[in-house]
């Protein structure tokens, strides 16, 4: 500013590339109305998120670089030899104090502007979800079937009630606070949808399986379907079974999928650790998305066993998931890597990724010559980011890479 008042030009404007408006997330008949503060909560959140992501965390390495590992070795007498003593060690550091209260403040901050704006108009995303769903056959529940202990004694990501929780007979408003603040807490990145997951598994398939054709695939853990969706629609001669435990999530998908005209999936309730319903040998295609890290180890052998028992011979099983804690990644990473285990209930996040995968797999009857290794990279959503390039080697900072483990059988 000048000596008139006049604002003056410090220099060239840089390009945005922040986070999406929310206002460009993906509706659909069963989608919470949201008001003028709703969606600009959530759009604060967002940019929490991405600042937290890109310009916070980077000063907790800078500080465990700095300091944080030669404190380590002058009070030990020699480096950290694992993840447990990097992180207990940061718990001292302030830079660490801070981006880890922060990032859980906005779990806990998304879990309630989106519990807030579901519970508001509850019985009206009942009453829409009912008449879409109507009397057919592609919502399945089971009400004898207990939940397990690893999902009912735990609120994942912060969000009471878990996958399963319901407040009055027909509740979907758990559901529909996932899916409408999920974008929120991505920051995009996933889609308008949140279904770049799905995406890229199709796109996966289709590149290393060009050959296959599915008759009959199961989705383990599909919660409310924004991964299987694309599978659906990608292979729409198939007869897709988006199975989970959570009631709520499964009658919300339902609706979901009729009201975005995906006719061949079936939500069904019911366990991936004991698929008693399905005879050995009847699926082509077993698949799983981010649902490994939220399983006991008990369930995780069960599911790998079922998936063996019930493929067909030639069939695939894919499990996607963040990457292993494998030999070379550094120990600051892993301890990082952690901090969902600790402080963003996931209590099986931190076991789940030092176990031996492919030794699961084998152990589960898959021949250790027919195991699947790869990766996946969320597909960019040109509605929300037309100038992004869609390339697996550059993320922009928008997108989702995962590793994939699996098999034929």
């Amino acid at each position: 500013m000048d000596g008139s008042g006049e604002l003056k030009n410090s220099g060239p404007a840089q390009a945005y590339d922040g986070p999406p408006d929310y206002r460009q997330v993906g509706r659909h008949g069963v989608f919470p109305e949201t008001d003028h503060d709703e969606v600009e909560r959530l759009n604060f959140l967002a940019h929490m998120n991405r600042h937290l992501a890109t310009r916070v965390m980077p000063f907790v390495k800078q500080a465990w670089e700095a300091r944080g590992e030669a404190d380590f070795i002058r009070s030990n007498g020699r480096p950290p030899e694992s993840r447990h003593e990097v992180r207990t060690a940061l718990l001292n550091d302030p830079t660490f104090q801070t981006w880890s209260a922060m990032r859980r403040a906005t779990m806990e901050q998304r879990q309630e502007a989106g519990r807030f704006t579901a519970l508001r108009q509850a019985e009206q995303l009942k009453a829409r979800a009912d008449a879409l769903i109507g009397s057919g056959e592609q919502l399945q529940l089971d009400p004898e079937l207990a939940v397990p202990r690893y999902v009912s004694a735990v609120d994942h990501h912060c969000m009471p009630g878990s996958y399963h929780g319901e407040l009055f007979p027909g509740d979907v408003s758990n559901a529909a606070s996932y899916d409408h603040a999920i974008f929120a807490t991505t920051g995009g990145m996933l889609g308008r949808f949140s279904d770049g997951g799905g995406h890229a598994v199709v796109n996966w398939v289709r590149r290393n399986l060009p050959e296959f054709q599915p008759r009959r695939i199961l989705d383990i853990g599909a919660t409310l379907g924004h991964n299987v969706i694309p599978i659906a629609q990608a292979f729409p001669e198939a007869e897709v079974v988006a199975l989970d435990v959570g009631a709520p999530m499964l009658r919300y998908g339902a609706a979901r999928a009729r009201s975005l005209g995906v006719q061949n999936v079936r939500f069904v309730q019911g366990d991936g650790s004991n698929l008693a319903a399905f005879a050995d040998e009847s699926v082509d295609w077993v698949q799983t998305t981010m649902f490994l890290h939220e399983l006991s180890s008990a369930s995780l052998r069960g599911v790998f066993a079922e998936s063996f028992r019930v493929l067909k011979p030639g069939g695939i099983v894919l499990h996607v998931e963040q990457p292993q804690y494998a030999e070379g990644m550094p120990l600051f990473e892993q301890a990082m890597r952690d901090w969902d285990a600790f402080y963003n209930n996931e209590p099986f996040w931190s076991t789940l990724h030092e176990i031996d995968l492919e030794a699961c797999m084998v152990e589960a009857g898959f021949a250790k010559a027919r195991l699947i290794r790869g990766g996946v990279t969320a597909v960019v959503d040109r509605e929300v980011f037309p100038d992004a390039a869609d390339d697996a080697g550059e993320d922009y900072g928008r997108k989702a890479a995962w590793h994939v483990i699996g098999a034929r059988k």
